[in-house]
């Protein structure tokens, strides 16, 4: 049996320091000298190109884009057992990631419920969880995967009716070098993409942001360079599905997709 797996498309991928200061941290890491993937462009980062995407365009290719802009033009209210409902169902919108995107995801929340061009029929729930890095997410009997269905519940949602996801994931304590920790951090997001189908089967569009600005962390759990990096883990990884992998492949018309 085909599925449609989830379309993904990088949110961001630059350097944004952190809304509130760590305790004890390092106050003098102004800058770490690295060029935002943004602003790097066609540039090198140690041989490895910059920019959102290939070619070192911050410009979604036009193809990839375009399908993205069909799936959510196509996306309609869901009830909780996943089927339309367009006069009481909703568009659920989520946040996937650890303790950076709960903090920054709940933040949003207030302001995008009060949006007054919001669709009345989307609303934003933060399933996100502190302490939850891709080392703790990547399987499939991880009890995060509980909390996110437990946190859809308590807001009168379920894991049917979410179809839109924010992801924003580090790994916990990386060790290796560039490119190799970089590849293994996409490596990471590649299956939790493939775990929130499996999860959350009605989920069509997966938005990516990269780790925000670690140049004042105190601590080697997701420090610089590796929060830089992981831009690169993102650019990797939609690139990946632009190219056509099958492991990612979103469009059943295209080829055969299991969500396994």
């Amino acid at each position: 049996m085909t599925r449609q797996r989830i379309f993904a498309a990088m949110a961001a991928a630059v350097l944004f320091t952190s809304p509130s200061a760590a305790i004890a941290s390092n106050c003098n890491g102004t800058s770490t000298g690295m060029i935002p993937l943004t602003d790097l462009g066609a540039g090198l980062y140690r041989g490895f190109q910059g920019g959102l995407y290939a070619g070192g365009s911050n410009h979604r290719p036009d193809a990839h884009n375009a399908a993205g802009v069909g799936i959510a033009n196509s996306i309609v209210p869901l009830d909780t057992l996943g089927n339309p409902d367009p006069s009481n169902g909703r568009i659920v919108l989520i946040s996937i990631g650890m303790s950076n995107a709960t903090q920054e995801f709940s933040t949003f929340v207030p302001k995008a419920t009060a949006d007054p061009l919001k669709n009345p029929r989307v609303i934003a729930i933060d399933c996100a969880e502190g302490g939850q890095a891709t080392n703790d997410i990547r399987y499939p009997d991880a009890p995060y995967w509980d909390f996110v269905a437990s946190r859809l519940r308590t807001h009168g949602s379920a894991p049917l009716q979410a179809q839109v996801v924010w992801l924003k994931e580090a790994r916990r304590g990386p060790t290796e070098g560039f490119p190799a920790a970089a590849d293994s951090l996409r490596n990471d997001l590649g299956t939790i993409v493939r775990l929130i189908k499996d999860k959350l089967p009605n989920v069509r569009l997966c938005y990516f942001t990269s780790r925000i600005y670690a140049g004042y962390a105190s601590s080697l759990l997701n420090p610089e360079p590796y929060a830089y990096e992981s831009g690169f883990s993102v650019k990797w990884l939609v690139d990946a599905q632009i190219n056509g992998a099958a492991s990612l492949n979103y469009d059943p018309n295209a080829d055969p997709v299991e969500t396994s």
